[in-house]
Order: structure tokens, then sequence, then C-alpha cells
């Protein structure tokens, strides 16, 4: 190979490397934002799901009614 074919190839092997680089830190933002939103996701479905059992759970004052 002459040096203009290696250098090219050189420059082609740089440009695609930082290409990936920059894709790899888009995907890293992105997996925390998916992250950070499963996060907030899990936690109302926690919040729902205590109201839910709160609002299911027989109330010993009131037998035989509904707690709604």
């Amino acid at each position: 190979m002459d040096t203009q074919t290696i250098t090219k190839r050189l420059e082609d092997l740089k440009s695609e490397a930082e290409a990936g680089r920059k894709m790899l830190a888009e995907l890293d933002a992105k997996k925390a934002s998916v992250q950070n939103t499963l996060l907030r996701i899990c936690g109302a479905i926690q919040v729902l799901e205590e109201l839910l059992a709160e609002q299911v759970k027989p109330d010993p004052d009131h037998k035989g009614e509904s707690n709604e």
C-alpha cells in the first residue's frame, strides 16, 4: 500500500471512531433519561397501589359499608 492509501484509510477510521463515540454518548444520555422515567413510573405505581390498598381495606368502624 502506498502512503496516500494508508493516510486516507487512517482518516476514514478516525472519522468512524469519532462517530461511534458520539453515538455511544447519545445512547448513554438516552439510557439515563429512560431510567429516570422508569423510576418515576415505578414510584407512581407504588403510590397508586398503596392508595388502592387503603380503599379496599375493610374499615372496622363501618362494617359492611364501602370505604369510598
